[in-house]
């Protein structure tokens, strides 16, 4: 059971990138074997690899997963933020200009991805607000 735990750890310390001789002074065994257990447990080491340095990636934000959800994160914080806030201070050229925006942003989203596959192009009408002057 000891030889396992000692492999174990061999595998470990690899994928972390030590050197054959700081893992024989921490394993207390001689180079020779570390290099023959090497090529032997060559796959798990990559995999031990592989996944140390996804938790290095996920860590620091550099998953496109993690990138996502940190942004739509803050996303959902600003659209709080907006929604509490009174939109009275906003210039009319301004509001309106923030309203054409977001009524194209919301067509673009709505438009069919692919109408070559017989899907019916969706038609919005959209209503300019009352405007206070």
């Amino acid at each position: 059971m000891e030889i396992l735990e000692t492999k174990h750890r061999f595998i470990e310390l690899r994928a972390k990138g030590y050197s054959y001789d700081k893992i024989a002074l921490e394993l207390n065994k001689a180079k020779q074997t570390l290099i023959d257990w090497s090529k032997e447990l060559k796959g798990e080491i990559e995999i031990r690899k592989a996944t140390e340095l996804e938790l290095i990636y996920e860590s620091y934000f550099l998953l496109k997963k993690s990138r996502l959800q940190s942004l739509g994160d803050l996303l959902l914080r600003i659209e709080t933020e907006i929604g509490e806030r009174s939109l009275s201070t906003i210039p009319t050229d301004k509001l309106l200009d923030i309203y054409l925006k977001y009524s194209n942003q919301i067509k673009e989203e709505l438009e069919p991805v692919n109408e070559s596959k017989g899907r019916e192009p969706i038609t919005i009408i959209f209503t300019e607000p009352e405007v206070g002057y």
